[in-house]
Formats: structure tokens, sequence, C-alpha cells
């Protein structure tokens, strides 16, 4: 299966534009933003637990980040409310669930073999916060962050190396004169540039530097 899985385009998901696609666990759904492969892939979701629903063990031979957008996602290590943001590195294992049911934005098989850190942050402490940017996670040329826009505001993408992905949290972003409702997901290729403009208080997830070529 392939999905925006040409690096060198842009690509993009409005939020609430996709149906739900079961997963092969009853009470698992996700929405594909981008994937390579089947079941084992290199894909980016969203991903929605019903009420009581349980994933069974698995291994995450090439890493997991995920942020908890609603509920409360659960595993062996413990209870993450929306807001909380996971990372599980390569070689990791879990069996997760959801007491009353959650939905999780979720990137698979995309770290650094060497990158090894396991760690969650709840990016709803204002304490983490460093103006309108939370800084989440720095390995080499990647870098996670939150950032905060205020209605009005721009939010530009640079030329970076290896590209720029955007998920909206909350709020809206306006793009090429287009509307970008909360989780509307963007995907910008290594070179590109682009200004977007926060129409109403925006809180976004900002990965850069991640992009294969």
């Amino acid at each position: 299966m392939r999905i925006n899985s040409d690096f060198s385009q842009r690509a993009a998901v409005a939020g609430g534009a996709s149906d739900w696609v079961h997963s092969p666990e009853s009470g698992v759904d996700r929405i594909m933003l981008d994937r390579i492969g089947d079941e084992v892939a290199r894909a980016t979701s969203i991903v929605r637990y019903a009420p009581d629903s349980v994933f069974p063990h698995h291994v995450h031979a090439k890493g997991e980040e995920f942020l908890v957008l609603d509920g409360v996602f659960s595993d062996e290590t413990g209870d993450y409310p929306a807001g909380h943001y996971v990372r599980n590195p390569p070689g990791s294992g879990h069996t997760p669930f959801s007491k009353p049911g959650c939905r999780i934005l979720v990137k698979l098989r995309q770290f650094d073999d060497d990158d090894l850190s396991q760690f969650a942050i709840d990016t709803r402490d204002s304490r983490a916060w460093v103006r309108q940017s939370l800084p989440l996670h720095q390995y080499g040329m990647e870098s996670v962050r939150m950032v905060r826009v205020p209605k009005g505001s721009a939010l530009d993408v640079d030329p970076i190396d290896a590209g720029t992905e955007i998920f909206i949290v909350s709020g809206a972003l306006t793009f090429d004169g287009c509307p970008w409702p909360a989780e509307s997901w963007l995907r910008f290729p290594e070179g590109d540039s682009a200004s977007l403009t926060a129409s109403d208080d925006a809180l976004v997830w900002i990965k850069t530097g991640h992009l294969p070529a």
C-alpha cells in the first residue's frame, strides 16, 4: 500500500475529510495520512480506540511516536491523557488499550536506529513552554515541537533539508487561500517554503528534518 509516498511532493489531508478505515483489531480504526507498506508499514495515521479496546502486544522495530488528541491512551508504562507526546524507540514493545476511548496522531517506523530515547511529555503543562514554543525532541537533523500561533499571525515553513510536517491540533490555518481546520495534516518536501496564517488561534505540532530523500 502506498499513500502520499512521494516525499518530493507536497501532501495534505484536511481535517474531517477522510473516512475511518478498520484495522485488523476490533475497536481500532485509523485515517491513513501517509503510508508505505501494509500492516507493517512506515506510516503516519490518526488512530481511534473505542472505549475498552485493546491492541495486542507488538514490538516497534523502527520506533513509534504519538500525540494523544483526546481521551486517554494507556499501556504498561502508564496512562496518557490528551496532550501527551510519547516516543517509544526501536525495539520497544507494548500492549496499548483505552478504557474511555481515545484518538492519537501516530508515526511508525520513522526513527533513526540510534535514537533510543523513551519518554512522555505533557504538552499542556505551561511550565515547559518558552514563549509560544514547546520543544519536544531533537536528534540529528530531526526536530519536533509544538507551537501556538495567535489568530492573524504567520507560521513560516523554511526550505530546510529533509522537509517539514505540520499537524493542526486545534484552531485553523490558511494556506494558498484555502482553510485548513483542526486535525489537518500538511507535508512540505525538502527545499520547499511556505507561509501559513492562523485564521483562528492555533495549536500546531511540527516536525522537521526527517523526510527521506
